[in-house]
């Protein structure tokens, strides 16, 4: 898919307005506050709209936000002064009335290669239309999303895949570290979206195609492939809408199984895919288990990072189309959702982040964590070929130590050693584990460490290393200890 000349002339000049006005994430931070800005994550843009009430519209920047992150009508003209009424027009921003046609905000984030930001183009969504959104809608930059875009491996790739690309957010990601990325969507408007999106942030190296799942890329391998699919479990019964950026159109998670099952056909060799996914719980049937059959003995990390039962899954994906309870439409929506769950048995949804790699070294990790996630496939590998007892650890920058003691008593009965990013985990340390990560700060060996703590506690220095051993291999693959 190619914009023309014109669009693409069009495009530069909004562009221009664009970053002349200053619009960006802190820019309106500022304009209306941070208040006002945490109740539009909520969904309420009355505070917004208020304080620019107060700043008399806040110019220039006030009528760039009030188009198209409120939604609302304003000054086109003073907003996009280079692009004018009629290119915005012509762009699909605004209509013949000047009303806003596309939520347009302003995106910042931070990778590998640093601090960057964008504009971001998606449908309007609940509140600006009024009502349910259609079922073609094309969703923005979501919280699900950008936790995906801040797991991915970030080392330099030829190739990489994004599986079902919608507004086209983590392709754009992807392409800071890849010579060429693949982006496919079965959604016309969404591929459009996604091409405008990369044209108007200057990005030339992605390639759009239209199509189902795999069906676009049939017969090639990728070094990366990542994805935020359309997971939702939805009922496939008549009444209930199929929202293009959400459902895949198969019945429970057998999306999810499909495409965790068929990255492998479309990898490198050691190549890696990256996915976010629903997976239901059903009787006598744990969902991880069900997660492991999928992988079919290929490197896995599976982290759990949530578990709805069946009810409040249903209340939330029909709200978020938006949809109201109280409301005829959302009754018999939930009562089909609790019918489909019912005939399959399934007594919970699952959902989190999959890492698999096109190779079988035997990392096989299923978890469930409440709490930030990221993995660690190169400290898996490290720890493969790696001699523990001679390796030089150090302690990450974000780990502390908590004791905790009885009153009175000299030694703490509790210690745990706390992870502040990556898998923010807590692990229960005795006094050998914390004495032995206390110490590493990459002078001394793993062994020269357990021999030097030994002869401190009067214990037997290989009981000490042997004891230990297994904790300083977990803490290495967390993360939390550094070769």
């Amino acid at each position: 898919m190619q914009l023309n000349y014109r669009v693409d002339t069009l495009i530069e000049r909004l562009r221009d307005d664009l970053s002349s006005a200053g619009y960006s994430v802190d820019a309106l931070d500022a304009l209306w506050g941070v208040d006002a800005a945490a109740a539009l994550h909520r969904g309420n843009r009355l505070p917004a709209r208020r304080a620019l009430a107060r700043l008399d519209g806040g110019g220039r920047l006030g009528a760039l936000a009030t188009l198209f992150v409120l939604g609302l009508p304003a000054d086109v003209a003073l907003a996009l002064p280079r692009l004018g009424v009629a290119g915005a027009v012509e762009l699909g921003l605004v209509d013949d009335s000047g009303r806003p046609m596309l939520d347009l905000r302003p995106y910042a984030f931070s990778d590998a290669r640093g601090s960057h930001s964008w504009w971001i183009a998606s449908d309007l969504g609940e509140v600006a239309l009024g009502g349910a959104i259609p079922e073609g809608h094309v969703l923005g930059v979501g919280g699900a999303s950008m936790t995906l875009s801040g797991l991915l491996l970030q080392e330099h790739v030829r190739s990489v895949l994004d599986l079902g690309t919608g507004c086209g957010i983590q392709a754009m990601h992807a392409a800071r570290f890849a010579d060429h990325v693949v982006a496919t969507d079965i959604s016309v408007r969404a591929l459009e979206l996604a091409q405008f999106n990369a044209t108007l942030n200057s990005i030339e190296n992605i390639e759009f195609r239209l199509g189902s799942l795999f069906e676009p890329v049939a017969g090639e391998r990728f070094d990366r492939i990542v994805s935020n699919p359309p997971f939702v479990i939805t009922p496939r019964v008549e009444g209930v809408p199929a929202y293009e950026y959400r459902d895949g159109g198969l019945v429970g998670d057998a999306l999810v199984e499909h495409v965790v099952g068929g990255v492998f056909e479309h990898l490198e060799a050691h190549g890696v895919a990256q996915l976010l996914g629903n997976w239901e719980y059903r009787t006598g049937v744990d969902a991880l288990d069900r997660v492991a059959e999928w992988v079919d003995g290929h490197d896995a990390w599976v982290v759990e990072r949530e578990v709805q039962d069946p009810a409040l899954y249903a209340e939330t994906w029909i709200r978020d189309a938006g949809t109201r309870p109280g409301t005829a439409e959302f009754e018999s929506l939930y009562a089909a959702w609790l019918d489909d769950f019912a005939d399959r048995g399934v007594t919970a949804v699952g959902f989190g982040y999959v890492t698999l790699r096109a190779s079988a070294t035997g990392l096989a990790r299923f978890e469930r964590i409440d709490g930030p996630v990221g993995g660690n496939l190169a400290a898996h590998d490290w720890l493969r070929s790696a001699s523990l007892a001679n390796a030089h650890l150090t302690v990450a920058s974000d780990v502390t130590e908590e004791r905790h003691y009885w009153p009175g008593d000299e030694h703490p009965t509790v210690i745990d050693v706390r992870q502040g990013g990556g898998f923010g985990r807590t692990v229960a340390a005795g006094t050998a584990l914390a004495a032995v990560v206390g110490a590493c700060d990459g002078e001394l060996s793993i062994g020269a460490i357990c021999g030097a703590i030994a002869q401190l506690l009067e214990v037997d220095e290989g009981e000490l290393l042997e004891e230990v051993m297994a904790g300083i291999r977990e803490l290495v693959i967390t993360g939390m200890l550094l070769p």
